[in-house]
């Protein structure tokens, strides 16, 4: 069963102005080590922070919350399989926030797509509850 879904298109060149005025300030307040960390490695770095940008924004969006009620940035965070494939996390209120959304005797499982084609990043969420086993 469906819990949520979310969908979210950020500007890459708002992102890279944003990285540029604010660096390490924005990238500490919004960004997992590991986002930082991958981010870093891509050649196109705004696009990378801002596809998780976008994430982040859907993610929330699926919750049913946006960014209220005590969310903060780093409660949700993306890394990648080794086969590219993205893997949201969530941690904190977003973390009890999905418990409370997932219905007794199911789990929840987050799925995430980014892609970018610039200036355009965008992320899609969806939030599946299966029964548990």
């Amino acid at each position: 069963m469906i819990l949520g879904i979310g969908t979210d298109l950020a500007n890459i060149d708002r992102i890279a102005g944003v990285l540029d005025r604010h660096g390490a300030r924005f990238r500490n307040r919004v960004f997992s080590p590991e986002e930082q960390a991958r981010a870093d490695r891509r050649a196109d770095t705004p696009a990378t922070f801002a596809k998780r940008w976008a994430a982040k924004e859907a993610c929330v969006k699926a919750l049913g919350t946006g960014l209220r009620m005590g969310i903060g940035w780093r409660d949700m965070w993306v890394t990648n399989l080794a086969t590219g494939q993205p893997v949201m996390h969530v941690t904190g209120w977003a973390a009890r926030r999905l418990a409370d959304l997932t219905p007794a005797g199911h789990a929840a499982t987050i799925h995430v797509s980014l892609t970018d084609d610039h200036p355009w990043a965008q992320a899609i969420v969806v939030i599946e509850a299966r029964p548990a086993p």
